[in-house]
């Protein structure tokens, strides 16, 4: 059964940077490896719907949805180490929420609907 496992997150001070991992396991059904799989970021802040991040496909192409990131965030995907990751920098306290790695298959959506599987997700605090 495939599985997302989300580390990084914490507590950091406004500027500060995190590193998000996203590490991914039990795709080994017959022709859906994680290769075929689009590998997502979202996040859900307090009281807020969840709002998709960042999305690289098996071939690194990346699309980035919400603009006030680009530039702060970078999304990366590791498929020999089946792990992607979230770059964080220059973290301000609006970027506080709940992170979680989605997957989905072939394409990238900013649809919470349209994703396959889903991780737990890991807490960002960004505060003084």
């Amino acid at each position: 059964q495939p599985q997302l496992v989300e580390s990084g997150g914490g507590l950091v001070q406004p500027g500060g940077s995190l590193r998000l991992s996203c590490a991914a396991s039990g795709f080994t059904a017959p022709g859906l490896h994680l290769g075929v799989y689009t590998m997502n970021w979202f996040r859900q802040a307090p009281g807020k719907e969840r709002e998709a991040v960042s999305c690289i496909t098996g071939g690194g192409i990346v699309t980035n949805y919400a603009d006030p990131l680009k530039g702060r965030f970078t999304i990366s995907r590791d498929n020999a180490e089946n792990t992607m990751y979230l770059q964080m920098n220059s973290l301000e306290p609006e970027d506080t929420a709940v992170y979680y790695c989605a997957a989905r298959f072939r394409r990238c959506s900013k649809s919470v609907a349209d994703m396959n599987y889903w991780g737990k997700g890991t807490q960002v605090t960004v505060s003084s």
